[in-house]
């Protein structure tokens, strides 16, 4: 085995050790792909690329527990997870956006654009409703902050 090695030229080792593939485009990771008809619905939050987030999109993002030697990260993430799935599943069918959690220092805001689909009185119940078991499981005061919209498409920043 160690007759054959010598016998190839040191180019050709060289050749054969080394492994090179194609850079990575960073700027197309986390994109949505353009549609040939151009008809793909984005709303403003799905439209801003990964590298302009920090600078776009801060204020959704007001979070200090993922802060170096903060213990409740791991906490933080499930019940951001949680109050997500809570809210579209009340609000079935109505949430147009993003659940945007903002927490700031012992309050939890929560954010979204909903469908103006049912009554004044059986929304002003859900408010309540997920307002106090959210305050009642996280221990701690949740606001939301609902706005309403007529349309579907008015929630649409742009088509690709």
């Amino acid at each position: 085995m160690l007759q054959n090695i010598r016998l190839l030229p040191a180019t050709c080792l060289a050749r054969r050790l080394i492994h090179t593939t194609v850079a990575c485009s960073k700027a197309q990771s986390g994109r949505y792909k353009i549609t040939p008809k151009g008809d793909r619905p984005l709303t403003y939050e799905m439209a801003n690329p990964p590298h302009l987030i920090a600078h776009r999109k801060a204020w959704n993002s007001w979070n200090t527990s993922n802060l170096e030697g903060e213990q409740r990260a791991s906490q933080t993430m499930l019940e951001d997870e949680f109050i997500r799935r809570f809210m579209i599943g009340t609000w079935h069918g109505l949430v147009l956006s993003e659940v945007i959690i903002k927490r700031q220092h012992n309050h939890v805001r929560i954010a979204a654009i909903m469908r103006r689909g049912i009554t004044p009185r059986k929304m002003y119940f859900l408010i309540g409703y997920c307002e106090e078991l959210l305050a009642y499981w996280l221990q701690c005061p949740v606001t939301l902050e609902l706005q309403t919209t007529e349309d579907r498409k008015d929630v649409i920043f742009k088509y690709i």
